[in-house]
């Protein structure tokens, strides 16, 4: 059984009468586990950094850091440092003075500094760099440099608020898979935050999706894409259709669901629903087919069609006026607006959300 390495537990917030920044959200993570905060601006990800990190106070619940309450702790007194996304470095200092900064408050002997410094340009990857000032640095060094300053004290945690976020696309996309080795090879817990699914998906071992103030749903990368409990969560993270229809009944292991007009089969994965519930399903771009020979499936009409990303496009009204969107490899499908197709999607690739409790535990409701 992993070890804990940090615990929030039933943490709120707010900055005034009206406005509830955090809902007693709680939290449990590992040792050496990389987690990523995912959520639009304003969901309470950068807050919950800063109860973690010790800069704002949480109005009740408790942070555990190693089984210790560290609640009511100053943020020196936490074995927490946080790596922000202006770097925040001295401009009149060199790189080394800059890494080293920390050390040299706590009064560790210059040797051992220089030694330590030199040992974290090593692993970011800028040795030869000592002597240089930040304004001589590119962005990518800069980053570099501000995350060996905060890996150099050797935290516990290590608390990124979208360190990457002022990086060009290129850069940012080297840099993730360079965090992602670092973080590996020292066994520190990173707790990440951004707002990229895919920066999210690419670098975590879990996502927590945020969403005013509540944790949607926390899980592996791999969980919350093909997995989505709530509708919020199929579409933030990835492009999913949201599509509303009625159970008719169970066929196999599969329910059948009136959708569209027509009858489509789901995949039950166990839970339990009475003929008549209504039902909302999420179902992929990438994973819904359309047929220009108009074959089985739902009836539906081309709206438009456009061309991303080595992705073709294509947006679909249903026969009950939903719209949906289809991707197909490819730059061109052949299809024109107004055209008359069907689509289609395998029964394990829609996925169930927006559960009532009792229905995830597989009761009937």
């Amino acid at each position: 059984m992993a070890e804990k390495c940090l615990e929030l537990k039933k943490i709120k917030k707010s900055f005034s009468k009206e406005e509830t920044v955090l809902k007693e959200i709680s939290l449990s993570i590992d040792k050496g586990e990389f987690i990523t905060l995912l959520g639009s601006s304003g969901c309470g990800k950068t807050t919950t950094l800063r109860i973690i990190a010790g800069l704002e106070i949480p109005d009740s619940g408790q942070v555990f850091l190693d089984g210790k309450d560290v609640t009511g702790l100053a943020p020196e007194a936490r074995d927490v440092n946080t790596v922000f996304q202006n770097y925040a470095l001295f401009p009149h200092m060199t790189v080394a003075d800059n890494i080293g900064y920390g050390l040299k408050l706590k009064k560790i002997p210059k040797a051992e500094i220089k030694k330590r410094v030199s040992e974290m340009l090593e692993l970011v990857q800028l040795p030869g760099f000592e002597k240089r000032k930040p304004s001589e640095l590119s962005g990518g060094q800069r980053q570099r440099v501000a995350i060996a300053r905060s890996l150099v004290n050797n935290p516990k945690v290590l608390l990124l608020d979208e360190p990457l976020g002022a990086l060009d696309l290129q850069l940012r996309r080297a840099m993730q898979l360079e965090l992602k080795k670092l973080q590996k090879k020292l066994g520190i817990t990173f707790i990440y935050i951004t707002h990229d699914q895919e920066e999210a998906i690419n670098m975590s071992d879990r996502i927590a999706v945020m969403n005013q103030g509540t944790f949607e749903q926390i899980g592996t990368p791999d969980e919350i894409y093909n997995h989505p409990k709530t509708s919020y969560v199929a579409t933030f993270v990835g492009n999913a259709n949201i599509l509303k229809g009625m159970v008719e009944g169970v066929e196999g292991t599969n329910l059948k669901i009136a959708l569209g007009g027509e009858s489509v089969l789901v995949a039950s994965e166990g839970t339990k629903l009475q003929a008549g519930t209504p039902i909302t399903l999420a179902v992929r771009s990438e994973n819904l087919i359309f047929d220009e020979n108009c074959g089985e499936g739902l009836q539906a009409e081309v709206v438009e069609k456009s061309f991303a990303g080595g992705l073709l496009r294509v947006v679909l009204k249903l026969a009950d006026g939903t719209e949906v969107v289809a991707n197909r490899h490819g730059i061109d499908a052949g299809v024109e607006p107004g055209q008359k197709v069907t689509c289609s999607f395998a029964a394990e690739n829609a996925v169930l959300v927006d559960l009532p409790d009792e229905a995830e535990r597989g009761a009937e409701v």
